[in-house]
């Protein structure tokens, strides 16, 4: 139906909000791919943490390291790598709220909070998802009892190139495909060709596009500074043309009922479209 669709880039967001790690290949799970935003922060009320309330989240880079990975802060030599591991144990456990839900995390190591604390210029808490834990995707959108990391909603989010291209053809100052942070990024077709996709494949994993993506203020931020836009870019542009019932929307949403591993240079088919 569609054709030259290819798997261009594949990212993981080990702490929700931090740096991302482009990697080559990942493996599907029912959350979303494996590590993807099984850490988050929290604040001194255990509620979730994001570059909506502290932009300075943006500086902090993540690297993939033994089993793990290294965060360092790149405006701040002094502040030596810490370690965090992709998992947690479960001696130290929390209940913290992300949205409108609250559910239960292992805790980071005291150390890890206290280097987080100083890097923030703010009390936090680094809490792990473990797989015992049950947060569902959006009761109304999800027919399969789907579940979700500490991603905003949906466990993976996809981009098509050619939509930032187009984005970036109406700026004065072009973005990068970081201010969206997706999951899945393919190249080939035309601008916001994903919003018309129901069911398609990459390579042999099989994944249900479920609905729009609804951006927010931290588009805005400039993920290697840190500095909002002073004039709201780009959701200001996006929303001169992608508007609908009030959300700005760009990406998809996607849910997937089946493990596999996926490579950067998969073919991306689409099986069906939306009605």
């Amino acid at each position: 139906m569609i054709n030259s669709l290819v798997l261009q880039d594949l990212y993981i967001y080990p702490v929700k909000s931090l740096g991302g790690i482009r990697l080559s290949e990942a493996t599907t799970e029912q959350r979303g791919l494996r590590h993807d935003r099984r850490w988050l922060l929290v604040n001194e009320r255990n509620q979730f943490m994001t570059q909506r309330q502290n932009s300075a989240m943006a500086l902090l880079r993540v690297a993939p390291a033994f089993n793990g990975f290294l965060l360092t802060h790149a405006q701040r030599p002094d502040l030596l790598p810490l370690y965090v591991p992709f998992e947690a144990t479960p001696e130290r456990t929390l209940f913290v709220t992300i949205w409108d839900d609250m559910v239960f995390g292992w805790r980071g190591s005291s150390e890890a909070d206290e280097w987080l604390s100083e890097a923030l210029g703010q009390t936090c808490k680094l809490v792990y998802m473990s797989d015992m834990v049950r947060r569902d995707v959006e009761p109304e959108w999800n027919p399969e009892g789907q579940l979700v990391s500490f991603a905003d909603g949906y466990p993976f989010l996809l981009v098509g190139q050619s939509s930032l291209d187009e984005l970036n053809s109406r700026l004065p100052d072009p973005v990068l495909m970081d201010r969206f942070r997706p999951n899945l990024v393919f190249s080939g077709g035309t601008a916001f060709t994903e919003d018309s996709w129901e069911n398609f494949r990459v390579g042999e994993v099989l994944f249900r596009a479920v609905r729009p993506c609804a951006r927010c203020v931290m588009t805005t931020v400039n993920q290697q500074t840190a500095q909002k836009s002073a004039l709201g870019e780009p959701l200001r542009t996006l929303a001169t043309y992608r508007t609908v019932g009030k959300k700005v929307l760009f990406g998809q949403n996607v849910t997937t009922t089946r493990s596999g591993l996926l490579r950067t240079g998969d073919q991306v088919e689409v099986l069906s479209l939306k009605p």
